[in-house]
């Protein structure tokens, strides 16, 4: 399991009920993958970097480090 920076924007999402909200995406630096996430709180973070193990395209388990 290697650790893996990445880079977090604030963006707008789709929301639930049509619309935007704001969230978060968190993007792989190394392959250049990313995840949103609606919110902009630590949770939303760590959900993206979830995210990001789980639906890595080169099916690699890796850690990531998310900067804020």
């Amino acid at each position: 399991m290697a650790k893996v920076s990445t880079t977090t924007d604030y963006i707008d999402v789709d929301g639930d009920y049509g619309g935007s909200v704001e969230g978060v995406e968190v993007t792989c630096d190394r392959c250049g993958h990313a995840e949103q996430s609606a919110g902009t709180h630590d949770g939303s973070i760590k959900r993206c970097a979830y995210l990001l193990r789980e639906n890595c395209p080169n099916r690699e388990n890796n850690f990531y480090v998310v900067s804020e």
